[in-house]
């Protein structure tokens, strides 16, 4: 009989394979481990036909019952269930103990085919000759920014031109922990906990206490409106029961 194209589907796993209908399924279960990582004695399988009830694939003689008897359609799915305990299955996701390679630098720099060998070639990013006079004249905008806007340390301001995201500016300046941004960033003190930090970032704190409540957010100065923005009354709308 002609093979079956079917889609494999394991909590891990899921891609396109060819089943031969001659197969038992204790064949099929000991080729499926090499593609799912269980155990056929850990697989519970069943097969799922669009528009049709999952049907479980299994026998008391699992040897001697053949997946023609199940009447395999193309491109139906066949789900591969472990059974194991999570505690006892394998985490392929978790990469935390695979030793990483990391290049050194000088090896890396001696190679043609980089990225960074392409920069220096295309005269990109710090390649650039005219690269300083843009990066002076980007955080010279951020600047003007500033000041046009009237963003000073202790105004009321919304971020975002989100309503409900209103507080006031706490830092007005360099942000060095920011990676690749140079230039002037706005710290805001949300009035409620929609931020990213607590007016800290990589231990240099800018602002206020440590507090698990993340109030705090580093924006530039185009996404903040500063004006007589009061704090949000949740229960100023609420009628009278």
């Amino acid at each position: 009989m002609a093979d079956v194209p079917m889609r494999v589907v394991s909590d891990d796993t899921s891609s396109e394979r060819r089943i031969t209908p001659s197969w038992s399924i204790s064949t099929l279960k000991a080729k499926l481990e090499s593609v799912t990582g269980i155990p056929p004695s850990c697989q519970r399988l069943s097969l799922k036909v669009t528009g049709q009830q999952r049907v479980p694939l299994e026998a008391v003689d699992e040897d001697a019952t053949y997946l023609a008897s199940f009447g395999l359609v193309p491109y139906a799915e066949l789900h591969v269930l472990d059974t194991r305990p999570p505690g006892a299955r394998p985490n392929y996701t978790d990469t935390s103990g695979v030793e990483k390679y990391v290049m050194p630098e000088e090896e890396y720099a001696k190679k043609t085919d980089s990225v960074l060998a392409w920069k220096k070639a295309e005269k990109l990013g710090r390649f650039d000759p005219n690269a300083p006079d843009r990066e002076q004249a980007k955080i010279a905008a951020l600047q003007d920014e500033i000041r046009s806007r009237g963003i000073e340390v202790g105004r009321r301001c919304r971020v975002g031109g989100d309503d409900t995201r209103r507080g006031a500016v706490m830092h007005v300046g360099d942000v060095k922990e920011i990676p690749g941004a140079s230039g002037a960033w706005v710290g805001v003190q949300l009035d409620e906990p929609m931020g990213k930090n607590d007016g800290s970032i990589n231990g240099v704190r800018y602002w206020g206490e440590p507090s698990e409540m993340k109030h705090g957010v580093f924006v530039r100065p185009e996404r903040v409106e500063v004006g007589d923005w009061p704090p949000m009354d949740d229960l100023g709308d609420m009628e009278e029961i």
